[in-house]
């Protein structure tokens, strides 16, 4: 027999801002089984339950993944139901109608070397504190010495689809042109049928049978001139995509300029006319200077702080949610939208903001919408394969001495007003410039977000920033 704990503990994966990630040769099948062994037995004396969902993203390693943690699933006396390759939210939003735990397998938007280990229990998407419970839970099992073979389920598909189409009238992008930016992403089967479905033209772009780690946060150079190039080509007013396991979205405007995440979340929450939201830290300060919100509270970034805020924010106010700096949008209670009831998903969502976008956008144009927010911009980049532990000391140094650091970052003539740690370190400097430095809680990265009235100076701290840490 085998203890979860030791296995998970040997395994040297631990959980990042949303799952558990590591490299896939860390992820055996008697790893993935430890996991679902404790994530199950952590939550069954909370719920009672006799199914467990399982879903995947199109990592060529997700599969044998997720016939491991089925076996587990199985050992325990329970039913498996899968539901394929889905995003993330789809199989989050079935479940919870169904009130049964989910386990999704994905790296999201990391190479493709690595992989990992999302967890849902019936209410929802796990805190931090369910993850200790699973880092610490002792449960017995058995070697998993074979892999059964599974059935796709297309239900989680069909209501995440329905979810969607049957809030807006079935002619509401008609004569829209729309891209759907395909590659590997977990929902490209789905994402035509739904724009058709709403009356919009679809162009499929550059589907790709090989992993994309698309990262809505860093999107590449080669991108952004694609989705320029795709705009004049095809005439586009629109285009979508979502990173891999399909939570996180990115959207371009009728230009093919590519909206930042949580520009495209602020105007989501507009348009629903939210009245309170929780966002992380590195979002953009425009969300408060808008001054269309009763309520805002800033979090430490990844979903689970996000998610944690709603329950405090649910005894005050009717309508909340949350978005991060990647886009991905988290819907916190039930909201009506066009006289129609939606169900909350309090997990990242890529769809819903991106149709809210396009609802808001029969009135004016999408850069004009964008247009009329306060004029603050942000940009973002990180150093991939940069030791977490470097990060660490760098920072550790860095809070300690803010002011000598940023003239080492090469900003002589920039001045400190404070310093918040909520997350990292976010220098606030006296001309209103932001430079934020954070370790990803994914990968061995580190990021540098900056915020400034310009976007050519938000792009120019960023790059100087990185480029100099690396020649420290």
């Amino acid at each position: 027999m085998l203890l979860s704990s030791k296995v998970i503990k040997d395994s040297g994966i631990q959980f990042g801002t949303s799952g558990a990630r590591g490299l896939v040769e860390q992820f055996t099948a008697n790893v993935c089984a430890a996991f679902a062994h404790a994530f199950i037995t952590s939550i069954q004396s909370q719920f009672n339950f006799k199914q467990v969902a399982i879903a995947i993203d199109n990592r060529p390693s997700s599969p044998a993944m997720a016939q491991a943690c089925a076996k587990a699933v199985q050992q325990l006396g329970l039913e498996v139901i899968y539901y394929g390759v889905v995003p993330t939210p789809a199989l989050a939003y079935v479940s919870m109608q169904d009130n049964i735990p989910c386990i999704m397998v994905t790296g999201s938007h990391i190479p493709f070397d690595r992989n990992g280990l999302k967890f849902y229990r019936p209410d929802g998407e796990i805190s931090k504190a369910d993850e200790q419970a699973i880092l610490n839970a002792t449960a017995e099992f058995e070697a998993i010495t074979d892999l059964s073979e599974l059935t796709i389920n297309n239900k989680a598909a069909i209501q995440y689809v329905e979810r969607y189409t049957s809030l807006f009238d079935s002619q509401m992008l008609a004569g829209k042109r729309i891209g759907i930016y395909e590659h590997s992403s977990a929902g490209r089967d789905l994402y035509s049928p739904m724009f058709e479905a709403l009356g919009a033209e679809v162009i499929a772009l550059e589907r790709s049978d090989e992993f994309v780690p698309i990262d809505t946060e860093a999107v590449s150079e080669a991108d952004k001139q694609k989705a320029k190039r795709w705009s004049k080509e095809y005439s586009l007013d629109f285009i979508f995509s979502t990173d891999g396991d399909g939570d996180r979205p990115l959207v371009a405007d009728e230009n093919g300029d590519w909206l930042r995440g949580d520009i495209l979340g602020l105007l989501c929450a507009d348009a629903m006319n939210i009245e309170a939201l929780a966002v992380p830290v590195s979002c953009n300060t425009a969300i408060e200077s808008y001054d269309r919100f009763n309520h805002v509270t800033r979090t430490k970034i990844g979903s689970p702080y996000v998610i944690a805020e709603f329950t405090e924010l649910s005894n005050k106010y009717q309508s909340i949610a949350g978005f991060e700096a990647n886009g991905g949008f988290l819907l916190g209670s039930d909201v009506s939208v066009n006289d129609k009831e939606i169900k909350a998903l309090p997990t990242r969502d890529a769809v819903l903001p991106a149709l809210m976008l396009l609802a808001a956008a029969k009135e004016k144009p999408i850069y004009e919408l964008v247009h009329d927010l306060p004029q603050r911009f942000t940009h973002s980049d990180r150093i991939q394969n940069f030791a977490t532990e470097k990060s660490i000391a760098i920072l550790s140094e860095a809070k300690d001495a803010p002011q000598e650091f940023i003239t080492k970052l090469g900003f002589d003539d920039y001045s400190v007003e404070c310093i918040n740690l909520t997350d990292g370190l976010r220098i606030i400097l006296v001309n209103g410039d932001v430079i934020h430095l954070r370790p990803s809680g994914n990968a061995p990265e580190l990021r540098c977000y900056a915020e400034s009235d310009q976007l050519e100076q938000a792009q120019y701290i960023v790059t100087k920033s990185l480029d100099n840490i690396q020649s420290f």
